[in-house]
């Protein structure tokens, strides 16, 4: 009888339930022992589940009240309690019988000894092919990676000449552009740096001419004020100066002092019985229009003065 598939899919795992039971052959030995239940039984590769799980066959021992199976048969007369009955083995009387038996235990033997050896023939082959197969296609696998790896190989090695050819040329460029991009940078640095320093000298010119302006025109500013100051002591000192000559002097004689030229030019003319004279060389010229005027007004000028008052000398 073939074994029944487990219930939970694996064919590895058996769950045995209470009261049945499962025959294990292990392939090394060729030796099959009997799993019983309740338990998990999990099976490893050199074994293998010719029967079961199988319910046992129970003797029934007697009912309950309830109409039950007893798990166990009591006996009051010597209290004996049976709780199950194992067979030991079961022989027919008749002799015939038991020699047909016999045939057919051994018939039956030798056919599961042969289909034993069969489903172990045909577990060999299986493995055997599985494992070929597993072989076989490692083995694709193995070359498809090699296969795999020589290309990478190749694309690297052109990958490598072609960096090798260009990268002389390529570093050369980067090192002209390299170059030209630090000289620019340079320049730039230099005239921003030139920039910067003609600003500060720029500020700094024009901070002294400012300064200097400012000193400049402090200077002037404090020179004016001198001036002004002494100008006007000198004023106070020169007005207190003919202040002080007239009040000396007094203004009588002031007004002699003023009267006496043209009177005398005037007497002696009149002694001299001349209206005008003009007496010059021939190197000086003369400016006859004030000459003229002169001498108008020297005729004149005795007329026309009038004697100044004292307020007029005092002021």
């Amino acid at each position: 009888m073939s074994p029944r598939p487990n219930p939970g899919g694996d064919d590895s795992i058996y769950r045995i339930a209470p009261y049945y039971y499962l025959h294990v052959l292990d392939q090394n030995t060729n030796i099959t022992r009997i799993e019983i239940g309740p338990k998990t039984f999990i099976r490893q590769d050199n074994e293998r589940v010719v029967f079961g799980p199988e319910k046992m066959i129970t003797i029934i021992i007697g009912f309950d009240e309830n109409m039950k199976v007893r798990d166990r048969f009591f006996f009051p007369q010597n209290n004996l309690v049976v709780t199950s009955v194992d067979i030991q083995s079961v022989e027919p009387i008749d002799q015939r019988t038991r020699d047909a038996l016999q045939k057919s235990v051994q018939l039956a033997i030798e056919i599961t000894t042969n289909s034993q050896e069969a489903a172990a023939r045909h577990e060999a082959q299986r493995v055997e092919q599985e494992a070929k197969g597993r072989l076989e296609r490692q083995k694709i696998i193995d070359e498809a990676e090699a296969e795999k790896a020589r290309r990478e190989l190749l694309e690297l090695q052109a990958l490598s000449a072609a960096v090798e050819s260009t990268g002389q040329a390529k570093a050369e460029a980067q090192s002209r552009a390299e170059s030209a991009r630090i000289e620019g940078e340079a320049a730039v640095e230099q005239a921003r740096l030139k920039a910067q320093a003609g600003e500060i000298e720029a500020q700094s010119e024009l901070e002294r001419l400012t300064r200097a302006r400012e000193a400049e025109v402090k200077f002037i500013r404090e020179q004016n004020d001198l001036e002004i100051n002494k100008s006007r002591e000198i004023s106070t000192i020169e007005v207190s100066k003919f202040k002080n000559l007239v009040d000396a002097m007094g203004t009588d004689t002031i007004r002699a002092i003023a009267v006496s030229g043209p009177e005398m030019q005037v007497r002696m003319l009149q002694a001299l019985g001349l209206q005008s004279t003009l007496i010059t060389d021939g190197t000086n010229p003369i400016n006859l229009f004030n000459t003229a005027q002169g001498l108008i007004g020297g005729m004149y000028a005795p007329a026309l003065k009038r004697p100044k008052s004292d307020e007029d000398l005092t002021s």
